[in-house]
């Protein structure tokens, strides 16, 4: 088999496999954007949060997990 011809097979299967590889990316992408959408829109239509309040909590959540973290290490050393 002549070099040219299997470099071109090989670029081709590359070339798949990352093709298949960014397809699955976006549809994990597009289904979780999704889920998202629908957690807020329920959360706005059946409690009346808003999406502000829910990005507050959210927010406020990551500080006290940073908090905590940076309590765990403060005991340690």
């Amino acid at each position: 088999m002549p070099t040219e011809l299997i470099t071109l097979v090989a670029a081709l299967i590359l070339a798949w496999l990352v093709f298949t590889w960014l397809m699955r990316v976006i549809h994990t992408t597009l289904s979780t954007a999704l889920s998202v959408a629908a957690i807020v829109l329920l959360l706005q239509l059946l409690f009346g949060i808003d999406p502000n309040a829910l990005w507050q909590e959210i927010q406020r959540f990551g500080d006290v997990l940073l908090e905590g973290v940076e309590n765990l290490f403060r005991r340690e050393s």
